[in-house]
C-alpha cells in the first residue's frame, strides 16, 4: 500500500489518455477498419491502421475515405467506425496492465484525474462507467473539442475543468501524437508506448507500463 505523498511531491492532477493507455482499444478499432475495407470492397492494411493510432477521429475518418475510396464524408466514416468499436466495447474491456491500479491510488491519495481521448463520449463512457464513481473528475473527448491530438487543445481544456495549471499535471500518454498534445500544453509528460513506438524527445520521459506505479512513483518519474 503506498504511502500519500506530501505537498510538493505530487502532481496537481493526472491526465490520461484512454486508446492504448487505459484501456487496450486499438485492436477494436484495427479490427472495424479492416470490417469496414471488406465491406465496402476496399484495401486496408495493418501499415495503415498503425498510422491512425492518437490521431482526431476525423482525421482519421479522412484518410480511411481517401484510403478505400468511399463515397462517404469522414464524418459518417467515425460514426461508423463508433458503431463497431461500441459495440465491441460493450462486451470486454481490455485494461492495460496497471492502469487501473494506479488510478486508484491517486483517488485515494486524492489527486483529481481527467480522461483525454479523441475517442468520441459515446465510446468513452462505457470505459468511465465501469470504473469506481469519481475515477475522474472531468472528461474530454474528442467530438467536443475544436481542435484535437496533437494540438494542445485537449489537454488545456482537461487543466482548465479541473482548475490547475497544466504545468503541475502529469499526463499519460501512449503515442507521439498524444506526446506532442501534451507536451505543447506544457505537461509533464510520461510516455508508456504499446502499439506503436514514440521516438525519445524534449518534454517527456518513457516507462514500458504502469505496473507497480503510485502516485509518488509517477511524481518521481516526471518530476525535475
Amino acid at each position: 500500500m503506498s504511502t500519500e505523498p506530501g505537498p510538493g511531491e505530487r502532481p496537481a492532477a493526472v491526465l490520461w489518455d484512454m486508446d492504448g493507455t487505459l484501456v487496450d482499444t486499438e485492436p477494436y478499432w484495427i479490427e472495424t477498419e479492416f470490417a469496414m475495407a471488406e465491406r465496402y470492397g476496399a484495401t486496408w492494411t495493418t501499415e495503415d491502421a498503425l498510422q491512425l493510432v492518437g490521431n482526431d477521429l476525423l482525421v482519421s475518418g479522412e484518410y480511411i475515405r481517401t484510403r478505400m475510396g468511399l463515397e462517404l464524408s469522414a464524418a459518417d466514416v467515425v460514426e461508423e467506425l463508433l458503431d463497431g468499436v461500441v459495440a465491441r466495447i460493450t462486451e470486454a474491456i481490455p485494461w492495460r496492465p496497471g492502469a487501473r491500479e494506479l488510478l486508484a491510488d491517486l483517488r485515494r491519495a486524492g489527486i483529481p484525474c481527467a480522461l483525454v481521448t479523441m475517442s468520441y463520449r459515446r465510446f468513452a463512457e462505457p470505459v468511465v462507467a465501469a470504473l469506481e464513481e469519481g475515477s475522474f473528475e472531468a472528461v474530454v473527448t474528442g467530438d467536443e473539442v475544436e481542435h484535437g491530438k496533437p494540438h494542445p487543445a485537449p489537454y488545456l481544456r482537461a487543466a482548465w475543468l479541473l482548475g490547475v495549471e497544466p504545468g503541475d499535471c502529469v499526463a499519460i500518454e501512449d503515442s507521439s501524437t498524444g506526446v506532442a498534445s501534451a507536451v505543447a500544453a506544457g505537461c509533464r509528460t510520461l510516455a508508456v508506448p504499446h502499439h506503436v513506438p514514440v521516438p525519445p524527445g524534449p518534454g517527456h520521459v518513457q516507462a514500458a507500463s504502469l505496473e507497480g506505479l503510485d502516485a509518488t512513483a509517477l511524481w518521481d518519474l516526471v518530476r525535475p
